[in-house]
Formats: C-alpha cells, sequence, structure tokens
C-alpha cells in the first residue's frame, strides 16, 4: 500500500497537529489533514476517531485547542461556519436541519436571498433554485415546503445548497446515508463533475464499497490519532478494515446453525390504506428475518403499524397464536416486543439525558418499589452490566447521550431493550451511519439472540448485510411483498428484480 506524497503541488488546505479536548475525552491528538485540488479525499475511522470533530474545526463550528489551518498558503482561524462559508468551505451535514415550513427554495438560500430592492426576489430565487435541483438531479418545484419532502429528497436538498455557495472545498459527511440506490449514482456523477471543475470533495462513509468507487486517496484516523493517507488503488479493502480498527475482522457476519422453533408472530393480510396492503409472513422462533426493499418500499410503515406506533386499518397480527386487538406500544412491549427503531435520535435516544438514564428508562418498573422510588444500586449495577457486555465506549455512565459517537448511541438504545428480555426483537436499520468494527460487534449480538431463541425481525438497506444475516428475507416494493427467498436463494440479483418489482409474472411465486 503506497502513503501519499506529501510533498505533491495543489494543496488547497492543510490541517497540521490538530488537538481537541473535551470533558473526559481526548477527540483529536496531533493530527495531519490536507486537500488537493480536483480530488475526492474519503476520510474513514471508526465511531468515535474524531472524524466528524476534524470536519467540525475545518468549518469553524469548534475551535483546535491546538494545531493550525493553512488555506491556499495562509494561516487562518475560523471563528464560525459563516466565515468558513465566505472562505467558500460548505459541509453536508450527517444530521439534517431543514425548516420544515418554509420553501425547497428558502431553504436553498437561507441567508443569502435574491434582492430586488427591499424585497426578496422570490421569481429570481426560484429560477435559481430549479436549476441546482435539475443539476442534481432532482424534479421538484423549488416552491414546495420542505416538510413534504422524503428524508432522501431532502439530503438532495442539502447537496444542491452545498453547491450554490460555490464551494472549492465540500465535505459530505454520510451523503448516502439515507438516499436511493439511483440517488447515489446520481450523486458520484455530481461529485466527478464538482471534482473536474477542481473542486476538493471529502467523503466520510461507513459503506466500504462507496469509498473504492469514489476517492482519489483516503485518511484513515483510529481513537482521535492520525494513521496514514494513502492511495486509494493502493489499498484493499481488508488492508483498510485492519487501518481503522487495529484488528483482523476475519468473519463480520457469524456463522450459526439455525434452530427454528414454533411460530410466536404472524401477521395476515396486514394492511395500511395508502401505504402498505395485504402484508403476511411468519416468524419463528430462533430465526433472523430479513426485510429488503429500496427507500419508500413501507418496510417501517409496517413494523409502526405493528408495534402500534401507527394503525393498521385491515389485517389480523397473532402473537403466540393469540390474536392482537388494537396494538399499542405500551401492549405490544408487555407481550414481549422490543422495536429497535431507524431513528435512534429522534426514537431512540432522549439525547440530553445520561447514559445511564437512557439505559433504564423502559424498564423503570423493573427497578422501582411499590411506591415509586428507584433503586439505583440494581439499576446502576444492570447498566454497567450492559455497557460492559456491549463495550459501549463512554467515560461514565453519567456520561450525556448527545456526546458518544453513533455506533456507541446504537449500543444503548440495543441495551435499553435487552433489558426488558424481549422474546421478538425487530431491528430498524441498526448499523445506519456506524463503523464496520461496530457493525461486527451488533450482528455478533443479533446472531446470539437468534442462536438464544429470540424471534428476529432485521430491516436493511444495505443487500450484503441482509444476505449475510438473514434466514430468510422478504423482499417489499411499494408497501407490498413481492418476494420471499431462502437464505441460499437469496442473490443480489434476485432481491434487487424483487425491489424494482422487475421479476417475470409481477408476484411473489416464481
Amino acid at each position: 500500500m503506497e502513503e501519499v506524497n506529501k510533498s505533491q503541488n495543489d494543496v488547497v488546505l492543510e490541517a497540521t497537529g490538530i488537538t481537541k479536548q473535551f470533558p473526559g475525552v481526548k477527540a483529536l491528538s496531533n493530527v495531519d489533514f490536507s486537500l488537493r485540488k480536483g480530488q475526492v479525499h474519503a476520510l474513514m475511522g471508526e465511531n468515535g476517531a474524531g472524524k466528524s470533530t476534524l470536519m467540525k474545526i475545518i468549518t469553524g463550528i469548534y475551535q483546535p485547542d491546538e494545531g493550525e489551518i493553512c488555506l491556499r498558503g495562509e494561516k487562518v482561524v475560523f471563528q464560525t461556519p459563516k466565515h468558513a462559508l465566505k472562505h467558500k468551505i460548505a459541509m453536508i451535514h450527517q444530521e439534517l436541519s431543514p425548516i420544515m415550513d418554509m420553501t425547497v427554495a428558502e431553504n436553498v438560500f437561507l441567508g443569502k436571498e435574491f434582492l430586488k430592492g427591499k424585497f426578496i426576489d422570490y421569481r429570481k430565487m426560484n429560477e435559481e433554485a430549479a436549476q441546482l435541483l435539475h443539476k442534481v438531479g432532482m424534479n421538484l418545484p423549488p416552491g414546495i415546503l420542505m416538510k413534504h419532502l422524503t428524508v432522501s429528497q431532502m439530503q438532495m436538498v442539502e447537496i444542491a445548497k452545498a453547491i450554490s455557495y460555490d464551494a472549492e472545498i465540500i465535505i459530505m459527511d454520510e451523503p448516502s446515508a439515507t438516499i436511493t440506490e439511483r440517488e447515489v449514482e446520481n450523486l458520484f456523477a455530481i461529485i466527478e463533475s464538482l471534482k473536474s471543475e477542481g473542486r476538493c470533495i471529502v467523503y466520510i462513509t461507513h459503506k466500504m464499497d462507496e469509498v473504492f468507487k469514489i476517492a482519489d486517496v483516503i485518511t484513515v484516523l483510529r481513537d482521535g490519532r492520525y494513521i496514514g493517507t494513502y492511495e486509494a488503488g493502493s489499498i484493499d479493502e481488508n488492508q483498510l478494515v485492519v487501518k481503522m480498527v487495529d484488528r483482523e475482522l476475519a468473519e463480520i457476519y457469524p456463522k450459526r446453525e439455525k434452530h427454528l422453533g414454533e411460530v410466536v408472530l404472524k401477521l395476515e393480510g396486514f394492511s395500511q390504506e395508502g401505504v402498505f396492503e395485504d402484508i403476511s409472513f411468519a416468524l419463528r422462533k430462533g430465526e433472523i428475518l430479513g426485510f429488503s426493499g429500496l427507500i419508500g418500499s413501507g418496510r417501517t410503515e409496517i413494523m409502526n403499524a405493528l408495534f402500534g406506533i401507527t394503525q393498521s386499518t385491515s389485517g389480523s397480527i397473532y402473537i403466540n397464536g393469540e390474536k392482537m386487538e388494537k396494538p399499542t406500544p405500551h401492549k405490544m412491549i408487555s407481550q414481549g416486543i422490543g422495536y429497535v427503531t431507524e431513528d435512534r435520535k429522534g426514537n431512540g435516544l432522549v439525547l440530553d439525558m445520561s447514559v445511564y438514564d437512557n439505559i433504564i428508562l423502559p424498564s423503570l418498573s423493573k427497578f422501582s418499589s411499590g411506591i415509586g422510588w428507584i433503586n439505583r444500586r440494581k439499576s446502576w449495577t444492570v447498566s454497567e452490566d450492559y455497557r460492559t457486555r456491549l463495550n459501549i465506549k463512554t467515560p461514565s455512565l453519567m456520561q450525556s447521550a448527545k456526546q458518544l459517537s453513533g455506533g456507541n448511541q446504537q449500543k444503548i438504545v440495543l441495551a435499553k431493550w435487552l433489558i426488558l428480555n424481549p422474546d421478538i426483537l425487530i431491528f430498524d436499520e441498526p448499523t445506519r451511519g456506524i463503523d464496520v468494527g461496530a457493525k461486527a460487534e451488533i450482528y455478533k449480538l443479533v446472531a446470539k439472540l437468534a442462536d438464544d431463541g429470540k424471534a428476529i425481525i432485521f430491516i436493511s438497506s444495505e443487500m450484503p448485510e441482509i444476505m449475510g444475516m438473514s434466514d430468510r428475507v422478504l423482499v417489499f416494493y411499494e408497501g407490498q411483498k413481492k418476494g420471499e427467498l431462502a437464505r441460499e436463494e437469496a442473490t443480489q440479483e434476485r432481491i434487487m428484480m424483487y425491489a424494482s418489482d422487475l421479476h417475470e409474472g409481477g408476484n411473489e411465486n416464481e
């Protein structure tokens, strides 16, 4: 593998010796990073490696404790993100924060509106927004409110917004996490176009296949330290993983023998008008049942209705043979069902609360006396046990959940459900936005739960993950179940045919 020669010309930005410390955590220690004109630079590392912290320093969100940044050969200190934007540095954040009651055009040009005298020139703004949307392959009316868009569409609007700044350096933090395969292809075309214009792209992702498709160079951080920068063509996936996690991951998907028991969950003709229709399947004890499909295929919506977050309009749910009437989350939890939701920050955690409080929140009754007092010693001991078992990296159980990496936040969500010891567990995109090392730990945990007789529904948009983890795969398209495949039948080609509704005959029977 070949390290990049740091004496190359065309250096646009160079950060040297960057160090940043937060209470109890040294996020970055003497890190170097440089960007060159017309390159896609992938920034890789496990959750908590310091990637986002480094980018927030470069964009003026944080100030470094030590080190310096040079832009086009001159030392700079960015006091605010607005200051960085003036120097043509823009960042597309992993966590989107659009203003929902404003239009697409207003969001794109927020803070830099077109004026006609003292008034906003909406016609000009909409025209310019339409051109930017076309450039990112979106056929959206610029006057539509953001709240009417899907998460996928919002992500593409954020990309259009970054392009609108005419930025020379564009930082993309997990830009493909919520967009479709077709939109990913379009995103890569946009990146190639920006690259040809001489712009620098920083691309942060946990998807290995994307890195080797789009990156020219790769920088690896580990535990806040700089490991190295490599030409993309000189390092393979296994070498990159070892650099990131400092250990071999021989088998990322655990090998397991399938021992299926009785049916514990059954849906018949389950429908929600206008969302999904006629969903039927059975889940057995000890089984991992994969749910595959493109974004918008209805997988999450089916689980929300099953769990009682939303209401179905027809069909039946049976748990251990008993029909459930009008499910609610409280009722389903009491029936032994746990639901690890897709949006861990919005639905899975109370971010301002501590790790400890988040872990025990759903199971307070297990730790309380009849008069409502919490047995702190017992609840603390159990929380520490799950912190150890799941390898949650936190300086203390009293650390705020929002200060932890995505992978560790996901482990907190898992811990709070595992304390309840449910018989049926629903995992919706459990590894989205987390690194390869944390993924391997979660796969091992899910496999162990199935081996212990738990029944698992495993929803994922990542094809290798579905094929590597599932005993059986159900494939969905636009709210309908289109295919069912045994593990040995579940090839990428067959899953995609069902997911795109291109299979012969247009129904789930071949």
